[in-house]
């Protein structure tokens, strides 16, 4: 639960455009002119080389073989000097090949659950946690280093959180977005008037959200939702924050992170505000210092100064992935780009399910795709019809042919988790 006075009139300026009224955290940096920005990020980085360079082997083996020293680093082009992480780093170092500092000095210790391989352990120093509050302030206006206070509830046993949030009078939501759907189902069917609650807010992370699923939230929870970036490996939430003046694109906390764009291929910069894969170096993180953390999740970045006045760059949020992507019969295919086709077409839920299998030789995919009560109908033929509608609506847009089975209301699993939209069955 949580006094939500300034939040709610945040949202309130935005809708009507006065974007100037917004509150921001700390304007000494969030609105710093471009050149005081990198010269912060810059002196961050010469540190952080030089403490990892130190303290952790994995690092300095693989400098020491470029070529590379910390004294090298005079500029922040030189980052791309140093060498790229990802998780088969972290994985490859299990459990403690990463850490800079003594393990009497980690104070919360996070881990993946290692579904596809040895999980990744991740630690924090006082510091770190920190580093970590200040960038949850300034995208979520307080949470609890504000003052609001917090219940911890998890996922599952989704009646019993919607009784706590009655019970407790709690006004924010903090979850995965297709979790948020889910309570927000779980409440219809308990009679809940979400109108009514005490609700007003969902901060949303953990996957992507899609435009079509944030307003379907907002629509039936009567609440503003805003989602935020990050990832377990670099910091956790708090990268980068939704911005209300311009909803798409998500603002980086840049005087703790370096960002940069590349070419999935060829790992080199793409042209400025154009589509690659995010490359992340956290800026002060001392007990796991990352540098050139691969995302493999998949935005575009710019610069120029944000109508709510901040001036950290900002990116737009994300969609995609690299290692999401499917090769059907030789052409690309992102889930992303379902979900946007589907969002586009009146009478289908957000909820929907890839199959691909290649059981006849050749690479087939299947959509499932969950209709609303009000998109039924008693008429074969009118629903075979609106079935061919959507797989011409899919073809258009991926290029490639998919069968679609339309599926009852609630036909599809739900997850208390991230969602996964794809199960690709092919055998090699």
């Amino acid at each position: 639960m949580a006094d939500m006075t300034v939040k709610g009139a945040a949202l309130k300026a935005a809708s009507e455009g006065r974007f100037d009224e917004l509150p921001i955290h700390n304007p000494s940096i969030e609105c710093a002119s471009r050149e005081r920005i990198r010269a912060i990020q810059l002196a961050r980085l010469i540190d952080q080389v030089e403490w990892t360079y130190e303290r952790v082997s994995w690092y300095r083996e693989r400098m020491d073989a470029a070529g590379v020293s910390p004294a090298d680093i005079k500029t922040l082009d030189d980052v791309r000097k140093l060498p790229f992480t990802d998780k088969q780093a972290l994985r490859g170092t299990f459990p403690y090949g990463m850490f800079a500092v003594p393990l009497d000095e980690v104070v919360e210790l996070h881990a993946s659950s290692g579904t596809t391989g040895k999980p990744i352990v991740v630690g924090y120093n006082k510091e770190d946690m920190d580093l970590w509050a200040d960038c949850i302030m300034r995208l979520h206006y307080g949470l609890q280093r504000l003052g609001c206070m917090m219940i911890p509830a998890g996922s599952g046993n989704t009646e019993r959180q919607i009784q706590m949030i009655q019970d407790y009078g709690s006004t924010v939501l903090v979850s995965t977005p297709s979790y948020a759907l889910h309570v927000c189902e779980v409440g219809e069917k308990m009679g809940i008037d979400w109108e009514k609650s005490t609700l007003r807010v969902g901060l949303f992370g953990g996957e992507p959200c899609t435009p079509a699923l944030k307003a379907e939230i907002e629509r039936r929870m009567h609440i503003v939702c805003t989602d935020n970036y990050g990832l377990t490996e670099v910091m956790g939430p708090g990268v980068s924050g939704e911005c209300l003046a311009e909803r798409d694109m998500q603002h980086i906390a840049e005087d703790h992170f370096i960002w940069e764009v590349v070419d999935p291929e060829t790992g080199e910069p793409v042209p400025d505000g154009e589509v690659g894969e995010l490359v992340l170096t956290p800026l002060g993180k001392h007990a796991i210092p990352v540098l050139r953390y691969r995302t493999h999740d998949l935005t575009r970045v710019v610069t120029e100064r944000c109508a709510c006045g901040r001036t950290t760059a900002r990116m737009q949020k994300v969609r995609s992935r690299c290692d999401d992507m499917l090769i059907i019969r030789g052409t690309n295919v992102f889930p992303s780009q379902v979900e946007d086709v589907l969002s586009g077409i009146e009478g289908v839920t957000p909820h929907y399910r890839i199959v691909v299998d290649n059981e006849t030789g050749l690479d087939r995919m299947v959509v499932y795709v969950e209709l609303r009560p009000e998109a039924f109908s008693d008429s074969f033929e009118k629903m075979d019809a609106f079935r061919r509608h959507i797989e011409e609506k899919l073809k258009s847009v991926l290029l490639v042919a998919s069968t679609v089975k339309l599926v009852e209301p609630g036909g599809i699993e739900r997850s208390t988790g991230k969602t996964k939209h794809v199960q690709d069955m092919r055998k090699m």
